[in-house]
């Protein structure tokens, strides 16, 4: 018997909860199983997996229709194509890219392959927003500031500050109905510090959440500050 099929055995199911299959009980019997916490953690893992390996397609689609909408449209993105543009940048619809993403996070901007949008976690055309401007600060600073992402902490921290509070991700409207933040002082500041500091969690070269927290401690005043391409914060 395959690995596939040991997976899938009744045994299994049981312990984990998840019922394979796209059928109408199947689909109804997760849902249900999840929404009354009678699945356990492995289960919600394999039925989001499920999920989206069979939302893939439509995703995608979703996806690309909002990046092309909000690159014609939106105030923000065209205003960050332009700087990006006059540093001899170009991003367009070719290399910022919709994909499915197995990984959590909303997306991700890499210096030779443009940025990818994780359309099976963005929840709608304003999440796609904020995520392509969290992505384009960071294509921005790449170009402007020669950032080394590899292997200097102190750059990463910077460029991850920039991106959390130039993007429009942590006004207070979007921590309060999306991560359940509710907190009327100092919120913007700990939702930028609390981002940035679990992006350079997630480095390699970074030893633990201790680390992380140092390193944008270090580098704030003068990163949180500083608001090029904008005059200010612009969200």
């Amino acid at each position: 018997m395959s690995d596939n099929q040991t997976s899938s055995s009744p045994e299994n199911q049981e312990d984990t909860g998840f019922v394979p299959g796209d059928d109408f009980s199947a689909k109804w019997t997760n849902y249900f199983r999840l929404a009354l916490g009678r699945m356990t953690e492995d289960g919600a893992r394999q039925w989001k997996e499920a999920r989206d390996d069979r939302n893939e397609a439509t995703d995608i689609a979703r996806c690309e229709k909002h990046r092309d909408y909000l690159l014609a449209y939106s105030p923000i993105i065209r205003f960050m194509r332009q700087n990006i543009n006059k540093l001899g940048g170009d991003l367009h619809s070719e290399n910022i890219r919709c994909r499915k993403c197995d990984t959590q996070q909303s997306g991700g901007f890499e210096k030779s392959y443009g940025i990818i949008l994780c359309a099976n976690h963005l929840r709608d055309q304003g999440h796609v927003e904020d995520t392509m401007a969290h992505e384009m600060i960071h294509a921005y600073d790449h170009l402007r500031f020669q950032v080394q992402w590899s292997d200097n902490l102190r750059h990463a921290a910077c460029t991850e500050i920039r991106a959390s509070t130039l993007s429009g991700e942590c006004r207070w409207i979007r921590e309060f109905w999306t991560r359940g933040q509710y907190k009327f002082t100092q919120q913007f500041q700990e939702c930028v510090r609390r981002r940035a500091a679990l992006s350079v969690a997630n480095r390699p070269e970074c030893k633990d959440n201790v680390q992380a927290a140092k390193v944008v401690n270090e580098v704030w005043d003068s990163c949180f500050s500083d608001t090029r391409p904008f005059d200010e914060v612009y969200r």
